[in-house]
């Protein structure tokens, strides 16, 4: 879909990577340097003019995409609920020089998305090349029951159906323009269960197993989708583990306090995994679970088995 090239990305990134939150550590960590000086030297950077879309964009990793996006020239429609944070987003992304639009929209209401990807098409003059759904809650940290059922199912409404939602409001363009690029944030899905994180879990998982079926429905119209998992990423929802560590597995809560005292992941290594998968150097990949952790050079041409970055039963 997008030109590959062999070119230096801008030296100097400055951005607030997270979001908001009133706690100094977590402020700490959402004013980054970006120093990416021959970092990507060997990633395709032609995204100038390049519409994408991502959902969540207000804060956490979704914000800190479009803000990388931004800076590489594609065009950002920041997609969400809150408005001061959306409007954060886009002034920090035209500060920097890029091209964004600001959308309310709530991805558990599918006309919403529709209208969206209208206004996005109007504005943009085209749909999405790159929908990017980073939407998502925490919802109960509690043992599951029947008091925790409605915000269980709202759980799934918003980190599972939201990204069902959104990809059947992409994908009519992506059809008729016979290619496209699809993004979806699946953290700890393929992580050891965890005791009073159902619905978060259950939700994350299914997401990959979502991927995977409408990979095989696309193979013939030249649009990929894939999983992404960032890794631990310091965001508001570290704090709500952290809050709620008499109820969850100790480990699980030293693996947040961890995030939230270096900051996690860096972000320039979930740039380069995100535009990877943007890129027509993964033409070839669809269907599949892709973690920071794996080396993204190698699955350049790297020839995958069926049943490779998935889920898969495991008998020994």
């Amino acid at each position: 879909m997008w030109e590959v090239e062999n070119s230096i990305l801008p030296t100097v990134y400055k951005y607030n990577a997270l979001g908001t939150s009133r706690d100094p550590a977590y402020a700490q960590h959402t004013c980054l340097n970006w120093h990416t000086e021959g970092l990507f030297l060997t990633l395709p950077a032609k995204f100038t003019n390049k519409k994408v879309m991502i959902t969540g964009a207000g804060r956490g990793v979704g914000k800190r995409l479009a803000l990388g996006f931004g800076r590489l020239g594609a065009r950002i429609a920041l997609v969400g609920r809150n408005r001061g944070e959306l409007d954060i987003a886009q002034i920090e992304i035209e500060q920097s020089g890029g091209s964004a639009l600001r959308v309310e929209a709530d991805v558990t209401d599918q006309e919403q998305l529709r209208v969206a990807v209208d206004r996005v098409g109007v504005v943009f003059g085209g749909g999405p090349d790159l929908l990017i759904c980073a939407a998502a809650v925490t919802g109960p940290l509690a043992a599951f029951s029947p008091a925790t059922l409605k915000d269980w199912t709202r759980t799934i409404d918003i980190n599972l159906v939201g990204v069902v939602n959104a990809c059947s409001a992409v994908l009519p363009s992506m059809l008729e323009r016979g290619r496209g690029k699809i993004v979806i944030l699946a953290c700890g899905s393929d992580a050891v269960a965890m005791r009073n994180m159902s619905a978060y879990q259950t939700s994350k998982t299914a997401l990959v197993r979502f991927a995977e079926c409408i990979a095989a429905e696309l193979v013939d119209y030249n649009i990929q989708i894939n999983c992404f998992d960032p890794g631990p990423t310091y965001t508001c929802l570290t704090d709500e583990v952290i809050n709620a560590e008499g109820v969850l597995d100790s480990k699980l809560v030293e693996a947040a306090r961890e995030t939230r005292s270096t900051g996690g992941t860096s972000p320039e290594l979930q740039m380069e995994h995100a535009i990877f998968l943007a890129s027509e150097a993964s033409n070839h990949i669809s269907g599949k679970l892709v973690q920071v952790t794996d080396d993204w050079k190698k699955l350049r041409n790297a020839h995958l088995r069926p049943d490779s970055f998935a889920l898969r039963r495991v008998t020994k």
